[in-house]
């Protein structure tokens, strides 16, 4: 799951709209409300109700806590909207936007570009670099999962590791925001300091109207035009569709102090300035090309043949629908019978 390769298959895919065996089939959905959203922190008492989430970093140097400490993470369910279950191949993501409120007021200065991770140093460290510009961006990544937690079973209250383990060790939260390192593996960002890497995000939050340097007044959107052009985030994008679920998370290295308060912060779903209409949780608007393919073409490459059959094979005697050509509930010699006939 999550590698370089899938996201190749589907550039090269997105160009078969043109031929007679995919149709395509344009979707736009908004979603004004996530599924899920969560203050993605090891001291949350309150997770799935917690009205605001906020985001921010470990105190610079220290040995505790995973650098990018405070996360949001934020969940959707799309396959409502969505056709789930094809190959990944078969989508491709036009444009995808995610909105969030600041529930902060003029936390923090406003810096709309990737800072190296050296700045994140204590300045008495030999590495440490200057900022170059004021504050801290914040960032928006995919999501991965660990300690037995998937995609498809985490939800807003799953604990935040596993029993026994202590919250405050690095690297031991269920979910995480997932980014990817310069050879196209997909990685834990929430340690990039400690890694040594300024990981580029899905997208950096910008906010209309305001210059870099400006503080963030509450209220205001932090936009992320996730970076669709990207193989790798296309491909995160597409295998979250092909699941039906689409999970992203929220970070800032934005540089706090232990039982400080000045951080940003966004509202979540259950803020009951959101139930009154006055503020808004996290908004998502996609827009997706879904190729439909030819019967027993699974891999959706405009033919069939080996990889197709392999497909099924290894699907033999289950009832998954997908692969179920002749509808009998099973997947068997009669479901190789029509791939056989569709051959080419």
């Amino acid at each position: 799951m999550h590698s370089a390769a899938f996201a190749a298959v589907a550039l090269a895919t997105s160009l078969l709209g043109s031929t007679a065996a995919l149709a395509q089939n344009r979707v736009t959905v908004t979603y004004t409300t996530p599924t899920g959203d969560r203050w993605n922190y090891p001291f949350n008492p309150t997770p799935g109700i917690r009205p605001t989430a906020s985001v921010f970093g470990n105190e610079a140097g220290a040995a505790i806590f995973d650098n990018r400490d405070g996360q949001m993470t934020l969940i959707w369910n799309t396959n409502g909207d969505v056709p789930a279950g094809l190959p990944i191949s078969a989508y491709f993501i036009k444009s995808a936007r995610v909105t969030v409120e600041h529930a902060s007021d003029l936390a923090i200065e406003y810096d709309n570009t990737t800072d190296p991770w050296q700045a994140f140093l204590p300045e008495s460290d030999p590495n440490y670099v200057a900022d170059p510009d004021p504050g801290q961006p914040i960032e928006i990544f995919g999501t991965g999962f660990r300690n037995g937690v998937t995609l498809a079973t985490w939800q807003e209250t799953t604990p935040f590791t596993v029993a026994g383990q202590s919250p405050l060790n690095p690297g031991v939260r269920s979910a995480y925001a997932l980014g990817f390192n310069d050879v196209g593996e997909f990685v834990d960002v929430s340690n990039s300091v400690r890694d040594q890497v300024s990981p580029d995000p899905f997208a950096t939050g910008f906010v209309e109207g305001l210059t870099p340097g400006e503080f963030i007044p509450i209220g205001s959107k932090c936009i992320f035009d996730l970076a669709i052009d990207n193989p790798l985030v296309q491909g995160y994008l597409q295998e979250s569709l092909s699941a039906g679920r689409l999970s992203l998370s929220i970070t800032s290295l934005a540089k706090v102090v232990q039982q400080g308060t000045v951080f940003p912060s966004f509202y979540c779903k259950e803020s009951p300035l959101v139930a009154a209409g006055l503020a808004a949780p996290a908004k998502l608007e996609l827009t997706v090309l879904v190729f439909t393919c030819a019967p027993a073409d699974f891999d959706c490459d405009g033919s069939v043949g080996p990889t197709d059959l392999g497909i099924l094979l290894g699907a033999w005697g289950t009832n998954s629908p997908q692969y179920d050509l002749n509808g009998d509930g099973t997947i068997d010699a009669a479901d190789l019978g029509v791939l056989l006939g569709a051959w080419g």
